[in-house]
C-alpha cells in the first residue's frame, strides 16, 4: 500500500476537536504536512496550550482515525505543539508576588470573603500593590462584593504564553471563576475539575507584580485548600471567627490544617468578625450577639496574635452587597476598624518573613 499526505488529511479531517468543534483541519491544528516514510506516519499537531483539557482524548482520536481510514498497520507518531509556552513549573509559580496571604474560615458565614475583599482594599489604601483571588470555585462572591459581575477578563500575550489579565477595581487586581460561570447556574463539578480551574487563574494569569496577593479561600478543609498548599508558597494564614464557640471550634481545624507538620504555613493571627453589634442610633454601645471576646481567646491559648475585630455593622452588609466595600472608607468606624487590620497584617508578614524560613510547596506523592 502506498501512504500519501493527503490520505493522512482526509483522516484527521474526521477528527472533531471539542475545543472549537471543528475538525482538525479546519481547526487548523496540523501544523506541518505529515511526513511518510513507508509504513510510518509522523503528524505535528498544535493545540492552544500545554493544559489544553482535550489533548490526550484528541491525540487518541487522531492516531484511531488514521488507522481506521488509512491502514491498521500504519504505525502512528503525533508529536504535539503549542502556540503557547507551556506553563511554568510549581516552584517558578508568580515570581513577582512578594507575600501570598490565605483568609481561611472552619465554618461558612463568618464573614471571611468580607473580611478578605476589606483587607486587600485596606492593603491598597496603605500603598501596597495588592491581587485578590477568589478561590471559592463553588461559591464565588467577589464580583459583587467588588461590584464587577459583568466584568469579563480577556487574554494578553506575555512572553509568548496566553495568560487571563486580572479585572481591577478599587486598585486591587482580582479574578474569581464568577467572571467565567454564569452567576444563576450552579457550578456541578467534581474536586479535580475545580482544582484545575483554580490552578489556571492561579498560573495561566497575568499578576506580574505584586506586594500581597490574598487568596479568599472556601469554608473548611477540602481538595481546595490542598491544591492552594501544592502550587504556592503561601506566606500566612489569616483565620476569620465570629466570638461563637461553634465558630471557634472549626478556628481551631482551619488552625491545625495549617499547623500541620506536611504544612507548616505560619498562622498570621486570627480576626474576630462580628465581635459586637453597635447599632447606627447608639454608637457607643456593644451588643456581644456571639460571645465575648471568644477569639481572644482563643489566640491566647494558641499563641498567634489577634488582628482586629470588627464589630457587626449593618453597614458592612449594606456596602458588600453594593459593591462598595466599607475599607474605601477610612473615615468610618468600619472603615478604619479594616486598615487598622491591614496594618497588623503587614506587621506580622514583616515579622514572619525576619524570623521563619520561607514556606515550602507541600509535594504531592
Amino acid at each position: 500500500m502506498t501512504l500519501y499526505p493527503q490520505l493522512i488529511m482526509d483522516a484527521l479531517a474526521t477528527v472533531t476537536y471539542a475545543g472549537t468543534k471543528k475538525n482538525l483541519v479546519e481547526s487548523g491544528m496540523v501544523a506541518d504536512t505529515p511526513s511518510i516514510d513507508g509504513m510510518h506516519v509522523r503528524v505535528v499537531l498544535e493545540f492552544p496550550r500545554d493544559t489544553d483539557p482535550f489533548l490526550r482524548s484528541t491525540v487518541k482520536a487522531a492516531e484511531a482515525a488514521i488507522h481506521y481510514h488509512v491502514s491498521k498497520d500504519v504505525e502512528v507518531q503525533i508529536v504535539t505543539e503549542f502556540k503557547s509556552k507551556p506553563r511554568p513549573e510549581v516552584e517558578k509559580l508568580l515570581p513577582g508576588v512578594k507575600n501570598i496571604v490565605a483568609v481561611s474560615s472552619g465554618k461558612g458565614g463568618v464573614g471571611k470573603s468580607t473580611v478578605a475583599v476589606n483587607l486587600a482594599i485596606a492593603l491598597s489604601r496603605l500603598g501596597y500593590s495588592v491581587g485578590l483571588l477568589d478561590c471559592d470555585i463553588f461559591g464565588p462572591s467577589i464580583p459583587k462584593m467588588l461590584h464587577t459581575e459583568d466584568a469579563r477578563p480577556y487574554a494578553v500575550n506575555v512572553d509568548g504564553r496566553d495568560l487571563i489579565e486580572p479585572i481591577e477595581q478599587y486598585g486591587v487586581k482580582m479574578l474569581s471563576i464568577g467572571f467565567f460561570v454564569a452567576p444563576e447556574t450552579a457550578t456541578l463539578w467534581r474536586g479535580g475539575m475545580a482544582s484545575n480551574a483554580l490552578k489556571q487563574l492561579i498560573a495561566d494569569a497575568d499578576w506580574g507584580e505584586l506586594d500581597y496577593l490574598i487568596l479568599d479561600t472556601p469554608p473548611g478543609t477540602s481538595d481546595i485548600h490542598l491544591t492552594l498548599l501544592q502550587t504556592l508558597a503561601i506566606t500566612g494564614a489569616v483565620i476569620v471567627s465570629t466570638p461563637q464557640q461553634v465558630a471557634l471550634a472549626d478556628a481551631r481545624k482551619g488552625i491545625d490544617m495549617y499547623r500541620n507538620d506536611k504544612v507548616n504555613v505560619p498562622i498570621l493571627g486570627l480576626v474576630e468578625n462580628m465581635a459586637w453589634f453597635t447599632p447606627a442610633e447608639l454608637p457607643e454601645n456593644r451588643y456581644y450577639i456571639f460571645g465575648r471576646e471568644g477569639c481572644k481567646q482563643l489566640a491566647e491559648a494558641m499563641q498567634i496574635p489577634l488582628l482586629a475585630q470588627i464589630p457587626l455593622v449593618k453597614s458592612i452588609c449594606d456596602n458588600g452587597d453594593a459593591g462598595t466595600p466599607a475599607a474605601l472608607n477610612a473615615e468610618t468606624m468600619t472603615g478604619q476598624a479594616f486598615i487598622n487590620l491591614a496594618q497588623a497584617v503587614v506587621t506580622v508578614v514583616n515579622r514572619r518573613n525576619r524570623e521563619q524560613p520561607k514556606t515550602k510547596i507541600v509535594k504531592t506523592k
